[in-house]
């Protein structure tokens, strides 16, 4: 067993992302999870990921924690509030915004390919 603590975790930057600050709990560098990564993403309002994940083959699960995030995927948006969860398989694209005034904090569990 291998516990992380949150005042140890050292802020990134995440690709096609803005206005956010992601945190990387669990991976195979930070506890040698070799199946997933989890991580905890903090959104400011107006913050949000470009559009991506289409050409990936990784699985997805993001849990909300606080306040809210809209998905849109090509069937169109996804309004996650505190408390929702939302799987996104393989190869679905999707990009998210903050569109709310208040911070919106994710947790976010990706498959490793």
């Amino acid at each position: 067993m291998i516990k992380r603590q949150i005042s140890e975790v050292k802020p990134y930057n995440a690709p096609l992302h803005f206005d956010m600050k992601a945190l990387k709990l669990h991976g195979l560098e930070e506890s040698g999870a070799t199946k997933f990564w989890m991580g905890m993403s903090h959104f400011l309002p107006g913050g949000g990921a470009e559009w991506a994940y289409e050409d990936s083959p990784t699985e997805k699960i993001y849990f909300v924690l606080e306040g809210e995030v809209v998905v849109t995927s090509k069937d169109g948006d996804i309004l996650l509030q505190k408390g929702d969860s939302l799987f996104i398989g393989p190869n679905e694209g999707r990009s998210m915004l903050n569109r709310s005034n208040q911070v919106a904090t994710v947790l976010v569990v990706i498959s490793n390919d």
